[in-house]
């Protein structure tokens, strides 16, 4: 009997000869450890896919992301492009801004170079000669003051008209638009750079002095447009 062979199990249980049953492999350590990396990594691809097909279908995909931001904003130069660029480049705005502000000021009409004819076309008596001596007083050259013609006279329902030749100056109504804002401009066949100013209903008084010179100023000196943002 076999020393393998336990007491009492002889007989057709007698282990004999050489060979033995063989154990069951143990499963190697690296082969799991890949199957579990597998499976981690499928479904992260999986959840990944998931994601981007949640996006698609809300419409937030970065094509539409991007094409929605270059409609609000301009396309930002490269940064390669950017870094290559010379140091002028980069002062460009500071220097267009420089030169927007050292821009002469606009060169308009002096009051003394201006003459008004001052008319009235209201029923208030001795209208016509109170703002034309206030006008003489702040520096412009006064003509002809009286009651305005009978094609204007009780029909000018606004502040008043500032009648003209065609070749009149713009920039000489503009001057004398700043003593009382709210007039209107007209043209008729004179031929001189006179300018008729015909008082209507509405009109109540020149502006002051201060109010008259601040217009003035800004008409030289305009302000710039402001600068549109992102």
């Amino acid at each position: 009997m076999s020393m393998l062979t336990p007491p009492g199990m002889g007989g057709k249980y007698r282990v004999t000869g050489t060979a033995y049953p063989r154990m069951s492999r143990k499963r190697s350590r690296p082969r799991i450890v890949l199957a579990v990396l597998g499976s981690v990594l499928a479904l992260a691809l999986v959840g990944y896919g998931a994601l981007q097909l949640i996006d698609v279908f809300r419409g937030d995909g970065p094509k539409r992301n991007t094409a929605a931001g270059a409609k609000d904003c301009p396309t930002k130069a490269p940064d390669s492009a950017a870094k290559g660029a010379p140091a002028a480049a980069k002062g460009a705005p500071a220097a267009a801004t420089a030169s927007a502000a050292a821009k002469p000021a606009v060169v308009l009409p002096a009051p003394g170079t201006i003459t008004v004819n001052v008319y009235n076309a209201t029923a208030r008596a001795g209208l016509a000669k109170a703002v034309g001596d206030e006008l003489a007083k702040r520096g412009f050259v006064v003509g002809k003051v009286g009651n305005a013609p009978p094609d204007f006279d009780k029909k000018v329902p606004g502040t008043g008209i500032l009648l003209g030749s065609p070749a009149t100056d713009k920039a000489a109504y503009a001057v004398l638009g700043t003593q009382l804002p709210g007039t209107t401009q007209q043209t008729d066949t004179r031929e001189t750079a006179d300018i008729d100013l015909i008082l209507g209903d509405a009109f109540k008084e020149l502006s002051t002095k201060e109010d008259a010179d601040k217009a003035l100023a800004l008409l030289a000196n305009p302000a710039p447009a402001p600068a549109g943002k992102c």
